[in-house]
Parts: structure tokens; sequence; C-alpha cells
């Protein structure tokens, strides 16, 4: 990077962090983070904080890699919950992705089919009643709370973003908002290595994403050989605060800043 643009980068940056701070950001990206095997995610945390970026995370009990001292097992394990109460520490914002990562595979008369991949039924489709469902998003709750000692807020997002009408009215009936992404969002950390590497995707989402975007990205994916994050990351940061783009969680969100604490 030459010395100017640095210094662009530098500028656009505390400008951000200063129209934040004021309150007067009027051009916000929401940045949001499912959970996933977490081999990345000491290194995403430390890119978050060395850029001053608050993010919504959604969580579900996924199997996790060994990372540093943790030896394998899952994101909402004891291991994990220093962690997870440091980002809660931190000020960013917290949702569910329900507990075993259930996806949404079909509507039933009293109910849905939905497919696990985590925990104990991972790979089976099970029918769920409206009752299961809504014990699925609350699970992630109260852990949160436990391991915490914050409340999780009635946010979730379906995992893999799959849901039905008759899904999101089963949820809302039991108190929970689902959060999708925008179009230009989507980062692409779970794609193929070899059909998107890195260089495209943060190329595409420097050229596409716009103020009022909400962003995903994931903890780490399994079956992405070149991880997108952190590397694409912190350019992805600095590159569209350069372009004068500030980040928030859904906090600050116009459909989601008045969505109180989570049923459990």
């Amino acid at each position: 990077m030459s010395l100017l643009k640095a210094s662009m980068v530098f500028t656009a940056t505390l400008g951000c962090a200063t129209a934040f701070a004021d309150g007067l950001c009027s051009k916000p990206v929401y940045l949001t983070i499912d959970t996933g095997h977490m081999g990345v995610a000491p290194l995403i945390v430390d890119v978050l904080k060395r850029q001053h970026v608050k993010a919504t995370f959604f969580l579900a009990n996924e199997r996790t890699q060994a990372v540093g001292d943790k030896a394998a097992g899952n994101t909402l394990d004891e291991q994990w919950a220093p962690w997870w109460k440091a980002l809660a520490a931190d000020g960013h914002d917290f949702g569910s992705h329900t507990w075993d990562h259930v996806i949404w595979r079909a509507d039933k008369p009293k109910g849905f089919v939905l497919q696990a991949t985590a925990g104990p039924h991972a790979g089976q489709k099970r029918q769920f009643s409206q009752a299961d469902y809504c014990e699925e998003l609350a699970k992630p709750a109260r852990r949160f709370q436990a391991m915490t000692g914050r409340p999780m807020r009635a946010l979730f997002r379906a995992p893999g973003g799959k849901t039905s009408p008759a899904l999101l009215s089963a949820a809302k009936a039991c108190g929970w908002q689902h959060v999708p992404w925008a179009p230009a969002g989507f980062l692409g950390d779970e794609l193929s290595s070899e059909r998107y590497p890195n260089r495209v995707l943060l190329d595409r989402a420097l050229r596409d994403v716009r103020s009022g975007d909400i962003l995903l990205m994931h903890l780490g994916i399994w079956s992405r050989q070149d991880p997108w994050a952190p590397a694409v990351l912190e350019p992805l940061i600095t590159g569209l605060k350069a372009k004068g783009l500030c980040f928030a969680t859904l906090r600050d969100h116009p459909a989601y800043a008045q969505v109180s604490t989570a049923p459990r």
C-alpha cells in the first residue's frame, strides 16, 4: 500500500470512528458473523479490535477445531465460554442460529422438516413441531446467558438462510425476529476456494456493498481450503471505510434496534 493510500485509509477510518462517537454516521453497514469451526475466531476478533468494529454474532452449538489451548469440541462449550463473555463485555451484539444448526427443508401440517448439521442428529432430517423449533431458538439464548451473565436479544438467523413463511410465522409467534443479509452482503466465505478465490470475493464486496447492507461471514468454514477469514476481513473493513462507510451492530439497524430480550 502506498503512503498516500495508507493515509487516505487512516483518515477515513478516523473519520468513521469520530462520526459514530458523535452519533453522525450516515452510511452504516452491519457485519454479522455466524458460528463455524472457530479455527480462525481469535484472529477475526483481533481484526475487529484493531479496526474498532463491533459485529453481531449468531450462535449455534457447532463442532470446532482445536484452537490454541482449546481442544476440539463445540462452539458453546465451557472452553469457549470465557471467549464469548469477553465479546459480550466488549459491546458486540448476539442472536440465535439454532442449537444444532438445523436447516429448514420443508413445511408439514403440524410443523417442519429440519436437518441438523451439528449435535447427535447431524445429517438427519427430522420433523419438528412449532414448539420444538422455538426451543431450538431459545437454547442458544439460555446458554449465552449462562456463559456471559447477559441476555441475548430475540434475533435469529436460520442456518443457510433457508426459511418459509410458516417457519418465520412460528418463530415470530414465540418472540423471535429473523435477520437475513443483503445480496451484496453475502461475502462468500463458504464458497469453493478454487472457483471463488479470496481476491475475487474481496473485489466483489468492495465493488458492490452499499450503505445499509447487512454483511454475512462465519467463524471458520470446514469446506473452504483457502480460509476467507481473517485474510480478507481487514482489507474489506479498511476498503469500505475508505469509501465512507462505517460499521455498526444490529442494535443500530432501523429494523432491529427495538428487538427486546430473547425468550427463554
